[in-house]
């Protein structure tokens, strides 16, 4: 009985040690995985001939989406801001709510976390059924790099694209909160550019493009690191996806703190 009452109450615990252990190997694995990534940088060779292709499938093709959200958060920025600003500030601070909020914190962060369910979810996916294949050994047998192959070109695509859709989503949102002002505030053109111009300042966008490098390094690293980790068929597919996406939406929320601290 004294065994058994031991045993429920180090169970807590011995699940806590067992997941700090795991953690702080995990942290480990992703250095040296870091580690061989930046030592297949140089090899160009093998992976410069893939970037264009995947700077196109990492980037272009997430344009629709990234717009899309955008475009709906610009709308309900300008009409929140309108209800909140109701009688106590001018309307056309409704400009400077959807511009600061857009460029500083919602176009990068809610772009790079769909990003984060469609590409490190695609790349881990694609990886991890390599592995299981074992396709990523045959490229071994046959003399090529696996990470410079398969990593280095999906990481660099990342890295270079995710500005580019941060700047086509942050310009989506304030679209879409001008034509929300035109139409249904009390608000011109002239009030709203007004309100932009503002507070404006152009390291607001250096600011939004520098997180958006920061979020595309990350969740492309992820999303292949936890693809090469990939066992056990097609279960462990779908659990290296999941977790490429909770660890990819975590860390840019981390990272997206981080740059709020060091730069502003």
């Amino acid at each position: 009985m004294f065994r058994s009452m031991h045993d429920r109450w180090t169970a807590p615990l011995s699940w806590v040690g067992r997941s700090a252990v795991a953690t702080a190997a995990a942290f480990g694995q992703f250095g040296s995985f870091a580690g061989s990534v930046l030592r297949a940088v140089p090899d160009v060779t093998t992976w410069g001939r893939l970037l264009i292709l995947q700077m196109a499938r990492l980037g272009v093709e997430s344009i629709p989406i990234a717009l899309f959200i955008a475009a709906f958060t610009g709308i309900v920025l300008a009409l929140q801001a309108s209800y909140t600003f109701t009688g106590a500030i001018p309307l056309y601070f409704v400009g400077v709510l959807v511009e600061k909020t857009m460029i500083l914190e919602l176009g990068p962060v809610l772009t790079g976390l769909a990003l984060a369910g469609r590409v490190g979810a695609n790349i881990a996916a694609e990886l991890g059924t390599m592995k299981v294949t074992e396709q990523i050994d045959a490229l071994e047998t046959l003399a090529y790099d696996p990470v410079a192959y398969l990593v280095v070109p999906r990481v660099l695509a990342g890295a270079i694209m995710f500005p580019f859709v941060v700047a086509f989503a942050n310009a989506m949102g304030i679209l879409g909160g001008w034509v929300t002002s035109l139409n249904l505030l009390d608000l011109s053109t002239p009030e709203f550019v007004r309100g932009l111009r503002l507070f404006f300042r152009p390291f607001d966008v250096q600011f939004s493009l520098i997180k958006a490098t920061s979020f595309g390094l990350v969740v492309t690293a992820l999303g292949c690191f936890f693809g090469f980790r990939t066992t056990g068929g097609a279960e462990g597919v779908g659990r290296a996806t999941t977790r490429a996406v909770v660890a990819g939406s975590m860390m840019i929320l981390v990272l997206d703190a981080f740059w709020a601290v060091a730069l502003l």
